[in-house]
């Protein structure tokens, strides 16, 4: 049974805050680059099905992005602990722990055990280019073993090829396949998920109103489809990061509106959700962005999205007419 294992170094990390090594995130080129790697697995059919990441968060947030941009969810990665500050001996270890039922396997991680461990297992056959780089930030190594993974060792692989992110299109297609344009964005990120969320308070119908992340606006939580949720899932996720509350999505949508972003038009699916709890000011991770609890003909006249007016006053009448 041939395997393929794809090696993938983490992307340009930040080095501008005082995090230290473990927590340093990626840069935004970095987020970027390892998009077009996704988008790259998933339009040549070599989405992996089995992802191992290092738990550092640049390598944990290059394994997402690039998951995400395949058009799968990110719930599957595996985090490995002895990923990180790994030499070739204990990536090997890893590898040998892999279930022999795996084919294809991603492996995301950093130098310098990325580059031994390549240079190890194809006995040489891989060489920097006229740069004298390997495996740059967010670059990807194919191989191709015969071996199953218990008996991976040196010089056990065929190097297919290297692929570094400066080669690949700066744009991305949409819709990820049978694309019709290219777009600044990964495809998923222009269809959105949004919420409105209520609570009855003797029998009276209130909805809750959060600031837009520079404060600027007043808003209901709203976000990108996440690849592997639901709508409703999507939408009950930006529920609880963006103003802190959870409960019942509703399956039936109360509408939809477009908006321009990356250049391109996004798709808004808009649910109703009844809030069942709220998490303590002091507990949001967001109360920078404040919130409050109106009625619905105050938070249709004050939200932003002008579109979602007419949502928001249609859900008083349901409740008005439902009590």
């Amino acid at each position: 049974m041939l395997r393929e294992l794809l090696i993938l170094r983490h992307g340009k990390s930040d080095w501008s805050g005082d995090e230290d090594d473990f927590n340093r995130p990626l840069e935004d080129r970095g987020k970027r680059a390892a998009q077009r790697m996704g988008v790259w697995l998933a339009t040549h059919d070599m989405i992996p099905d089995t992802i191992i990441s290092s738990p550092a968060e640049r390598a944990l947030t290059t394994a997402e992005k690039c998951c995400k941009a395949m058009g799968q969810g990110s719930g599957d990665i595996v985090p490995e602990q002895k990923i990180y500050l790994a030499d070739s001996d204990d990536l090997y270890d890893v590898l040998q722990q892999i279930p022999a039922s795996a084919s294809r396997v991603m492996l995301v991680g950093h130098n310098p055990g990325l580059e031994d461990l390549l240079v190890s297992l194809t006995n040489g056959d891989a060489k920097p280019e006229d740069d004298g780089k390997l495996l740059p930030t967010a670059t990807l190594a194919l191989l191709e073993l015969d071996a199953n993974w218990s008996a991976i060792k040196r010089d056990s692989a065929r190097l297919v090829k290297i692929i570094r992110p400066r080669t690949l299109p700066k744009k991305f297609p949409w819709p990820l396949f049978d694309a019709k344009e290219s777009r600044d964005r990964p495809a998923y990120y222009y269809n959105q998920s949004s919420v409105i969320p209520y609570r009855l308070r003797d029998g009276v119908c209130e909805v809750m109103i959060v600031r837009s992340s520079k404060k600027k606006h007043w808003v209901v939580p709203k976000g990108i489809h996440e690849p592997g949720l639901t709508s409703q899932q999507s939408a009950a996720k930006e529920a609880f990061e963006e103003g802190g509350v959870e409960g019942s999505v509703e399956a039936k949508l109360l509408g939809s509106y477009c908006y321009q972003k990356w250049g391109a038009e996004c798709t808004v699916k808009v649910y109703a959700m009844e809030v069942s709890s709220v998490v303590a000011e002091s507990e949001w991770e967001e109360r920078h962005r404040t919130r409050q609890w109106v009625t619905p003909k105050q938070a249709a006249s004050l939200v932003r999205q002008s579109e979602l007016e007419p949502m928001i006053l249609a859900l008083e009448q349901r409740q008005s007419s439902s009590t």
